[in-house]
This record gives structure tokens, C-alpha cells and sequence, in this order.
């Protein structure tokens, strides 16, 4: 038993490893590509997010080592791919700001890998349920990230909306206190007594 949870222990990190997040700036007329080297077999899941930059919307393609598109998404604010390599080799996916000539777009993604075991191979339940645990966990993860992306953004806008509201409120004030003025002062102007000499 105490082997076991010695295994999970070291297992621990190993399964870390397997999952990780980044924040990019893609400039516009961009693209920024990554590269993942797969077995057959292996799982890999892209999660990403626009998290600041123009309409927030950004492409987004996976490809395998042949270069065959295996997922697509164009002018996406968010999206998800998972795939299951069929092929060894290297797996490029890419981000493309080239729709864009001015804005730069801030993307924020992770990536998920599972290594495939095979069949002959046996897993300890206990093992198992580290896996199931790792798994659960990073999805909580990806969802708090996720969340975090998406208050940042609902912040930004209600700060921009509370700044215009503030302005126009201090426009409307001058514009009110130049008419009272031009109204006290054309008012005035009736009742002055004109003496002719």
C-alpha cells in the first residue's frame, strides 16, 4: 500500500506537466504557431480565449504533421480542439491576427495532453483515480482561468461605459450652465430701459 501512494506522489508532478496555460500578445497581420510532438494515440485538447484587442476574435487552426487541417476556427472569440493523434510527428497549431491590420489581440490558452497507454499495459486503480483526479482538476483550472479572462473583460467595458457616462455628464453640466447664462442675460435685456437723448 505504501508503495502505491509512493507511485501516486511521483505520478503527481508527472501529471502537472501535462497541462499548461499561456497568455500571448498577437500582433496584427500576425500569426503565432506552436508545436506539440504526439504519438499515436496521444490526446490533445487547445482550449483559448480573446482576452483583449479589437473585436476580440482571432483564427485558429491545428494541423498534424502532413500539414491536414484537423481543426478550424475562423474570427472565433473562444473555442475549444481536441483531437487524437493518429500519426507520430510534430502537431503545429496556430493563431492568426492577419484579418487585422491595427489591433493587436491578447489570447489567452492551455493545452491538455493525455499520453495513450496501451492495452497490455495495466493500470493500479489507484493510479486510475490519480488520472481521474488530475483530469477533474484541470478542468476546474481551465474553467477559474476561463472566468478570470471573462471578468477582465466585463471590467474593462463597465470601467470604458462608467468613464463616457462620467464625461457626458460633465458636458450636459457646462452646456446647461451656458444656457442659463445666455437666458439670464437675454432676459435682462428686456427689462433695461432705453433712454433716448
Amino acid at each position: 500500500m505504501a508503495g502505491l501512494w509512493r507511485l501516486a506522489i511521483l505520478l503527481m508532478p508527472c501529471l502537472s506537466l501535462l497541462a499548461f496555460g499561456h497568455i500571448i500578445e498577437v500582433l496584427a497581420s500576425q500569426k503565432e504557431c506552436f508545436f506539440e510532438d504526439l504519438h499515436v494515440n496521444d490526446k490533445m485538447t487547445v482550449t483559448y480565449q480573446v482576452g483583449g484587442g479589437g473585436n476580440l476574435d482571432i483564427d485558429f487552426w491545428l494541423a498534424d504533421p502532413n500539414n491536414l487541417a484537423l481543426g478550424k476556427h475562423l474570427k472565433q472569440s473562444t473555442g475549444t480542439v481536441s483531437i487524437t493523434a493518429e500519426k507520430d510527428g510534430r502537431h503545429e497549431y496556430c493563431f492568426s491576427n492577419q484579418m487585422s491590420a491595427i489591433a493587436d489581440k491578447t489570447v489567452s490558452f492551455n493545452v491538455h495532453g493525455v499520453v495513450y497507454v496501451g492495452e497490455d499495459e495495466t493500470i493500479a486503480p489507484i493510479e486510475r483515480e490519480i488520472r481521474d483526479l488530475a483530469n477533474g482538476l484541470q478542468s476546474v483550472k481551465d474553467e477559474q482561468e476561463y472566468i478570470v479572462i471573462r471578468e477582465r473583460v466585463h471590467r474593462n467595458t463597465a470601467e470604458s461605459t462608467n468613464d463616457r457616462v462620467k464625461w457626458w455628464s460633465i458636458i450636459q453640466a457646462i452646456v446647461l450652465f451656458a444656457v442659463v447664462a445666455w437666458q439670464i442675460y437675454y432676459l435682462k435685456s428686456f427689462f433695461e430701459v432705453k433712454r433716448a437723448f
